[in-house]
């Protein structure tokens, strides 16, 4: 009913059935996992109404399992992609996989699907950083590079009355930097691709 897929790995498709409507997939070496990407491999639809809520559990320095909601998969929606990266510290979220008795080795996570009904899924928040930026790396870096030029020139902003003549300098307005800095942001939200031209 299900796969699950890292960089690099060979494709999981034979989940381990824990209860009727629960499956994990175990994930070794997962300190070197950055993104997993969880699918229905469309042999068996849900059942109408119903979807799976995608968990990650890693060990706690106990050994013990903590448990993150991820996000969904339904007929409408089946498959995607969560970034696990940052998620192997914090606090664990309610889960169905709590009463399970499901065999574990410390250094392996697992990719819990548990199939819940969609009205049940659609209360649930996932973890914030588990989704992927459907930003580019590109666009991301070029953002934050204008953010980090905006905040340095600006930390040298002094008013005309604080200006000290040098006849060698030359200055620019703080507003000119600033409408500079709009109007780039204005372009790149625009079409991220628009400096090629």
């Amino acid at each position: 009913m299900f796969g699950c897929l890292v960089a690099g790995r060979l494709v999981q498709t034979a989940a381990q059935q824990v209860a009727e409507d629960k499956f994990v997939f175990d994930l070794p070496d997962y300190e070197n996992i950055n993104h997993v990407v969880v699918f229905m491999l469309g042999t068996i639809p849900f059942p109408e109404g119903m979807g799976g809520s995608v968990y990650f559990s890693y060990p706690d320095s106990n050994g013990m399992p903590v448990w993150q909601l991820l996000g969904f998969v339904t007929n409408g929606k089946p498959s995607a992609i969560f970034k696990i990266s940052g998620l192997k510290s914090g606090e664990g979220s309610q889960h169905p996989f709590g009463a399970m008795n499901i065999v574990r080795t410390p250094t392996v996570a697992q990719i819990g699907i548990s199939v819940e009904s969609l009205d049940s899924m659609a209360q649930q928040t996932p973890v914030g950083n588990a989704a992927v930026s459907s930003v580019d790396s590109f666009t991301q870096f070029t953002q934050k590079m204008l953010d980090n030029f905006y905040n340095f020139a600006s930390s040298f902003a002094v008013s005309q009355a604080q200006m000290t003549p040098s006849p060698s300098e030359m200055f620019i307005p703080a507003n000119v930097v600033l409408k500079w800095y709009e109007n780039f942001q204005r372009r790149l939200a625009q079409n991220p691709l628009f400096w090629k031209t």
